[in-house]
């Protein structure tokens, strides 16, 4: 599978391990304190990195990029060779390309030093990934798209916390403070609206799921990849899923990130294999079938990140109470039509049962029985009329146009399919504004990261 293979880079340390100092098995170098004097006893250690003992792997993941191969992979190169002050292989993970890209990465892996080509005959970033990174021999392996569209001044302060053992996971991000993005507004607004779509629905604490950008220490790497499925552009956002819910340090790093005019991407079909992982992993994480003891255990984690508290019950209630407040809005929408418009039945019916929806949700479906913020829960509750009046209103006016005499039996059955699909977005609503579950303090903040990484002699 793999077409060419070469000897990873080797860098000259700056500083090899002093007498009397320890190293651990990262080879991070830490001197040896001796007395503590003037009240230093509670300082951190300071660490040097042995750059001779620690290698990455940098994987590009590609498919039918024989326009930009080239150029990106030797400015990647080159930014590897003359910035990067560790070992390094750069490997071109070709995946099923139908154009000149495993040719033109051979030819690369001819010419330039510590690289290697893999080829795999079937298509996927993810499973690309997991390919070169279950292969590697590195301490530390990282990836990022070829059309480099993250600038490579990140690319040390995403690997540094992993190799001095402070983090598991790194991760670049374009929606943290800092990050400077140039991209147009529909790429932006897809990527926060996922971003709030992961927070809701499996408490995700990361803020960029999806920039191609990444490192993980290969230790934790092999922990994780037999859990993760997706061979496609969701196994990131998987990987980082389950890195959180195994309680593992995920640092991330604000990049500057310019888009990729020429991103061949398809948004629709990736959109919505996306909507299938998130819903693939809600079901697991639901029914406990993936093995977060496990996973804890192996990570060392004193805490991590559960399941979004009740979810599953929480669906079933929202459920229950949506059907029973359907059946009344239908009822009480044929009540009002014996004597108003569509509209006007539609809008009093809505607004009544909206009203005794977010009471009942309240209390039996979030659990909210003190009286405190009743009122603000209301209020904010009329958001999410606003949304089913938008959508029910609409329907109603396009079944006016489309067919006028359709009855009222027509028009409950539009308003009943308007209504369903409402119900989602005002679950959402639900759950993330109007009632958000209480968050704990994230677990990495109190906790002491010690690598544990094999200790890889000079040679």
């Amino acid at each position: 599978m793999t077409d060419t293979a070469r000897k990873p880079a080797r860098v000259a340390p700056d500083e090899r391990v002093p007498a009397g100092a320890s190293s651990n098995h990262l080879g991070v170098s830490r001197p040896s304190t001796g007395a503590p004097s003037n009240g230093d006893s509670l300082r951190p250690v300071p660490s040097t990195p042995d750059q001779a003992t620690v290698e990455i792997e940098f994987v590009v993941p590609v498919h039918n990029e024989a326009a930009v191969l080239e150029r990106n992979v030797r400015r990647l190169h080159s930014h590897l060779t003359t910035e990067l002050p560790y070992r390094f292989t750069l490997t071109v993970a070709d995946n099923a390309s139908t154009d000149d890209t495993l040719v033109i990465a051979r030819c690369l892996a001819d010419e330039l030093p510590h690289l290697r080509v893999l080829h795999l005959d079937a298509k996927g970033r993810g499973r690309a990934l997991h390919e070169a990174w279950s292969a590697s021999r590195a301490e530390v392996l990282a990836y990022m798209d070829v059309d480099l569209s993250t600038a490579l001044t990140a690319v040390l302060p995403l690997i540094a916390p992993l190799v001095s053992g402070h983090s598991d996971v790194a991760i670049g991000t374009r929606l943290g403070r800092g990050s400077r993005v140039v991209r147009g507004p529909k790429r932006e607004l897809i990527s926060r609206c996922y971003n709030v779509l992961l927070r809701t629905t499996l408490a995700a604490r990361f803020s960029d799921a999806q920039c191609g950008f990444k490192a993980i220490r290969a230790d934790r790497a092999r922990t994780l990849l037999p859990h993760v499925q997706d061979k496609g552009w969701f196994f990131d956002t998987e990987l980082l899923v389950l890195a959180e819910r195994a309680g593992m340090r995920i640092h991330e790093v604000p990049v500057d990130w310019v888009d990729d005019p020429d991103s061949r991407v398809d948004i629709v079909s990736t959109a919505v294999a996306d909507i299938k992982g998130v819903v693939r992993l809600v079901a697991a994480l639901g029914t406990g079938r993936l093995p977060l003891a496990a996973l804890r255990e192996t990570a060392d984690a004193e805490e991590a990140v559960d399941a979004p508290a009740g979810l599953i019950g929480q669906l079933l209630r929202f459920c229950a109470v949506g059907a029973v407040s359907t059946v009344a809005y239908l009822a009480l929408f044929v009540l009002l039509r014996m004597g108003l418009s569509a509209q006007s039945a539609n809008a009093l019916a809505l607004l009544a049962t909206a009203v005794g929806n977010t009471a009942v949700n309240r209390r039996i479906t979030f659990g909210v029985r003190s009286r405190t913020g009743t009122t603000r829960h209301q209020l904010q509750g009329l958001v999410a009329f606003g949304v089913g009046l938008v959508a029910t209103a609409g329907a109603l006016a396009a079944l006016g146009r489309l067919a006028p005499a359709a009855g009222v039996g027509g028009e409950v059955v539009v308003l009943l399919a308007a209504n369903l699909v409402t119900t989602v977005v005002r679950f959402l609503l639900y759950r993330s504004w109007v009632f958000p579950a209480s968050r704990p303090q994230s677990p990495a903040a109190g906790r002491t990261s010690e690598s544990s990484l094999p200790h890889r002699s000079p040679g």
